[in-house]
């Protein structure tokens, strides 16, 4: 997922999340995945949905996930906000609620894009 990604890349995740906040970097983001779902025997996610919005791309998902040593599996729906830069992705945003995602990429296409912000923004 990382390899084609943009030198720059960013990785934002829920306030609720086990790795809450925002990763700078292919390496860190990677890491931060990486440890999250360390204790998952098993992961699959399936999209489902994708809606283009700029240079923004929705994606609903399905997650299905099973921790190690367990016969039990986790099922979540969830959305994906994908921005691109110079066709490469340059971040992913993590949101529990599939609505949250479509409202964050409506928001942010009246946002300066990424790398265009001023400092401090």
């Amino acid at each position: 997922m990382f390899r084609s990604a943009h030198p720059d890349f960013e990785l934002t995740t829920p306030e609720r999340s086990a790795i809450a906040g925002t990763f700078y970097g292919r390496d860190m983001a990677r890491r931060q995945l990486a440890d999250f779902f360390g204790p998952f025997e098993e992961v699959l996610a399936e999209p489902e949905e994708f809606f283009e919005r700029g240079d923004r791309i929705v994606v609903f998902f399905r997650l299905r996930s099973r921790p190690r040593g367990s016969s039990a599996a986790v099922e979540i729906r969830a959305g994906h906000v994908w921005t691109m830069r110079d066709g490469r992705a340059a971040r992913l945003e993590i949101f529990p609620e599939r609505e949250k995602a479509l409202e964050a990429a409506a928001r942010q296409e009246r946002d300066p894009p990424i790398g265009k912000r001023p400092i401090g923004a």
